[in-house]
């Protein structure tokens, strides 16, 4: 592994900005680990280190995928999740319980949670849709990550008009969530199941809007006409 590993971090060294990194640390409330790697640097390191790991099976993929997630540098966490994402052809049901790992052990951020959720989880997701009643376990979770995964793994799914009846269970389920991120979450995957389905998510947020946070709310209706949004906001 250190074959690998050991190279890839090198690299990431050798990019790092104290200028990025002060920058990227402005985006988040908690403490974050950065080199102070631009993101599309990092992909491109992603592309190209993973490129070098030739035709390694997913099970190996996924225990260096391990080791970059125990580091807890951000960027390490980033190539993570694209090379989890570069076999996903090779997913199987059993992955689930390995990715709920790593959500409750290894995303302490927005961007890990969203970096890993929106696509692989995601990508899972919609190959195995018998595990959207385990997202929807995540609700449930007193971790606020696994909480907001549950719904932002459904992003890309949503966009896609996949999974309304259970992107609405999930919302209704997080519908009084009091953390922010949380709310901020299950409002983007309205906002993304609104691409397809406006009039049905515009008619859940209308019933649901005296309970539903302000800031759910707007994300939820952001890419509607303006005239669903006043119809949304209107008080009463």
């Amino acid at each position: 592994m250190e074959n690998i590993l050991g190279p890839l971090r090198a690299e990431l060294r050798r990019h790092a900005d104290a200028g990025v990194r002060e920058s990227g640390q402005r985006y988040f409330r908690e403490p974050v680990e950065l080199y102070g790697v631009k993101t599309a640097t990092v992909s491109d390191i992603a592309r190209r280190t993973f490129r070098k790991l030739g035709k390694i099976p997913k099970e190996e993929v996924f225990g260096l995928c391990e080791e970059l997630w125990k580091s807890g540098m951000m960027e390490e966490g980033f190539v993570a999740c694209k090379w989890v994402y570069e076999v996903r052809s090779h997913y199987q049901p059993g992955d689930f319980q390995i990715f709920e790992q790593w959500v409750a052990g290894y995303v302490t951020n927005w961007a890990a949670c969203d970096s890993f959720c929106n696509h692989p989880v995601g990508s899972f997701t919609m190959m195995y849709p018998v595990f959207l009643d385990n997202l929807k376990g995540w609700t449930g979770s007193p971790n606020r990550w696994m909480r907001r995964a549950s719904a932002v793994s459904l992003i890309v799914p949503a966009r896609k008009g996949m999974f309304l009846p259970e992107i609405f269970d999930m919302a209704t389920l997080l519908l009084t969530d009091r953390d922010d991120m949380v709310q901020k979450g299950y409002g983007w995957m309205l906002k993304s199941a609104s691409q397809a389905h406006q009039q049905a998510v515009f008619d859940f947020v209308l019933g649901h809007r005296k309970e539903m946070p302000r800031t759910a709310l707007r994300y939820a209706i952001e890419k509607m006409p303006e005239e669903m949004k006043r119809k949304a906001m209107a008080k009463g």
